[in-house]
């Protein structure tokens, strides 16, 4: 099988995204379409490079690829850059979309040899879902059951060699069995200041926004060491400076816009503070359990341990525990900073 192809597939996917939203169209844009032009995590793209040089010499389909690691650090990205290097189509999808076995079915059986199939938040496959894709993942193959109870025969239906691109925010919540036919697992990690700021001076460079040096690194100190957020956080600067009338994009610019945000100097806001605050001072400084944590602050549980407990860990702000979470002496230090500015009227 020749897996370097001229398919036009990741292009056509690209379009079907784009919508009359400005960010969407925005993000789409800032997408990074390549390795060269993908800032930060050298070893993981070091790893996929030679994973698919190997497999395209051997005219091979590659293995399956599981990334996890927090939202926004490119793993969408990653996996429209393997397509795009290896020269074949890609399919994207989520694990909520696909509510029943027939669901992965119709979208294994449309596949080509060669195809990538992307499943987004894998964690969140239903069971049986899950168990459909055992065969599929290891020997390209369909089982479908026909009829009920002894009468019941299975059929098999052979699928083209594809390969699954799955990731997640919570590998932990995966099945040993599902987990272990992935045959490459990288796990990305956030980024560091230098490699944030240069993702907002490219993403400057094609928003074609006029930004100082050090408007660039107060807004990479406050992105959470995100990409994603990075960008964000950009075009809400810029809409700023559009609305006011300014060329140039300077630090007490990102500051202003920053505060109307309610987003400190180290990308909290005011659902982290509140966090740290619940800790500190409604279970004096914890162990205090995430279900009491989520009460006490009307939040997802979910919500904050995928979206929030990550970087405040991260940065050392609380620690977890086998009783519960713990504020740390940073966060304290934060926290008490933070009720200063407050009583001074410069956060929110």
């Amino acid at each position: 099988m020749n897996v370097k192809t001229t398919k036009t597939k990741p292009k056509r996917e690209v379009t079907r995204e784009i919508s009359s939203d400005d960010d969407k169209v925005l993000d789409l844009a800032l997408r990074p379409t390549s390795f060269k032009e993908y800032i930060g995590q050298a070893k993981t793209k070091e790893n996929l490079s030679i994973l698919i040089g190997a497999a395209a010499k051997r005219r091979e389909s590659l293995e399956h690829i599981l990334i996890h690691g927090p939202s926004g650090l490119g793993k969408t990205t990653l996996a429209y850059i393997i397509a795009k290097e290896f020269g074949a189509g890609i399919r994207i999808t989520s694990g909520t979309a696909l509510e029943k076995a027939g669901d992965i079915g119709s979208i294994l059986t449309g596949l080509s040899n060669g195809d990538f199939l992307f499943i987004d938040e894998v964690h969140r496959l239903n069971k049986a879902v899950e168990e459909t894709l055992y065969p599929a993942m290891e020997n390209y193959c369909l089982d479908i059951i026909i009829g009920k109870g002894n009468s019941a025969k299975t059929l098999q239906v052979k699928l083209p060699r594809f390969t699954l691109i799955a990731a997640t925010t919570r590998i932990s919540l995966l099945t040993n069995p599902f987990r272990a036919r992935f045959g490459a697992q990288y796990k990305l990690d956030y980024y560091s200041l230098e490699e944030m700021t240069e993702i907002l001076k490219r993403s400057a460079r094609l928003l074609r926004i006029d930004v100082t040096p050090g408007a660039f690194v107060s807004l990479a100190k406050s992105a959470r060491a995100t990409p994603r957020i990075a960008n964000r956080l950009l075009k809400r600067v810029r809409d700023y400076a559009q609305v006011h009338n300014i060329d140039k994009i300077s630090e007490g610019v990102v500051q202003k816009t920053l505060g109307m945000l309610d987003i400190d100097e180290t990308g909290l806001d005011a659902t982290d503070r509140k966090i740290l605050l619940v800790i500190q001072n409604n279970f004096n400084g914890g162990p205090v359990g995430l279900k009491s944590v989520a009460a006490a602050i009307a939040e997802e549980e979910d919500t904050i341990e995928d979206v929030y407990e990550p970087y405040l860990m991260q940065i050392g702000f609380i620690s977890r525990t086998a009783r519960g979470r713990v504020i740390t002496e940073p966060g304290k230090a934060h926290i008490g900073a933070a009720l200063t500015k407050n009583k001074q009227g410069t956060l929110v």
